[in-house]
This record gives C-alpha cells, sequence and structure tokens, in this order.
C-alpha cells in the first residue's frame, strides 16, 4: 500500500468526523469482511479518503446518497460491484465485495464467475441486465439503445438510474484502490 493507514490514535482533528463516520459506516454496512484494523486505522478506500478529509467527506456524501437511491435490489447492486471490481482487477474491492454479495444472497460460483469477467447463466433477470449494462459502461461509450430500453422495462427509470451511479462510485473506487496499490487483505 502506498499510504500507511491511520492508526486511530493518529487522526488528527481535521479527520476525526470523517473518521467516526466511517467507523459507523463500516459497523452498520460491513461486518463480513476485514475493514478495520486492531489499531482502528481504516483499511480499504476508507483509509486513502481519511487523508484528504475534504474530499473524503464529499466521497462519503456521494456514497450515502447512491445507496439510498430507489429501484434496485441489493444483489442487483451487488453484481453491479463485481462487474465493475472485476473489470478494474480492484483486489480489495473483489475481496471485499464477494463477502458482501454472498451476504446478499450471490452463490459462490456466481460470485466466482463475475470475479472472472463474466455474467453467470443463473442470475434472475434484473440481475442479469445490471451485469450487462455494468458490462457495456465499462466498455466506454454510449449505451446501446436496445440495451437501455431493455434495462429501463427490466429496472425501470429508477432502478436504472440507480445502477448506473453505482457502477461510477465503484469505478472511483477501484480507481482508488488500484492508485494506492491496496491488498485485498492486509498483511
Amino acid at each position: 500500500m502506498r499510504l500507511a493507514p491511520v492508526p486511530e490514535a493518529e487522526v488528527n482533528s481535521s479527520q476525526k468526523p470523517l473518521y467516526d463516520a466511517f467507523i459507523k459506516r463500516i459497523g452498520k454496512n460491513y461486518s463480513s469482511f476485514k475493514a478495520i484494523r486492531d489499531d482502528g486505522a481504516l483499511l480499504g478506500p476508507w483509509g486513502v479518503w481519511l487523508q484528504v478529509p475534504n474530499t473524503g467527506e464529499a466521497i462519503r456524501q456521494f456514497i450515502e446518497a447512491v445507496e439510498s437511491m430507489p429501484g434496485l435490489s441489493k444483489i442487483a447492486a451487488q453484481v453491479a460491484v463485481l462487474v465493475t471490481g472485476a473489470h478494474f482487477n480492484a483486489a480489495y474491492e473483489i475481496y471485499a465485495h464477494a463477502a458482501v454479495g454472498a451476504q446478499a444472497g450471490l452463490s459462490e460460483e456466481q460470485i466466482a464467475t463475475l470475479c472472472a469477467g463474466k455474467i453467470p447463466a443463473d442470475l434472475d433477470a434484473e440481475s442479469t441486465i445490471a451485469a450487462q449494462v455494468a458490462s457495456r459502461l465499462l466498455e466506454g461509450g454510449a449505451l446501446p439503445a436496445p440495451l437501455f430500453k431493455h434495462a429501463l422495462t427490466v429496472l425501470g427509470q429508477h432502478g436504472f438510474n440507480h445502477l448506473v451511479y453505482v457502477v461510477g462510485q465503484y469505478c472511483l473506487v477501484s480507481m482508488t484502490l488500484n492508485a494506492f496499490d491496496v491488498p485485498a487483505e492486509e498483511s
């Protein structure tokens, strides 16, 4: 890792509100994988975002706004996250969201298939279209009209909007993790 995680005892006054918000968020949403070291240092993207508190706070608010959007099931959202993480080969994202995806209801085989850059044949219609749209968005360029129309039919406008923002959010997460070479698990 290119930035040393900040132990809780070394969190400064400008970092403290963000640190507390991240601790609360991790405890509420991310208990299925290791996100906090024994000394209280934040792992994953949170440890990086803590280094620049103003930007980290803006990212935290964006993430909370995306997660509060209606329209996409937890499984479909995790499918999109895993497709994005696999596209960027973001080790910590794949590690973390394999656990979150399993908790949401994805099977081990489905998770492995998504992490291999493929779409499992046994996903429901919502998760399948989430994987297809995420994959196509990550290729760049405009989403083809037939895929867009089918996504609206399956997901509705709110679900489609939510999907687009989930993919964008995890592009940011993946780039953060890869830029700072954040490993899957701390050794």
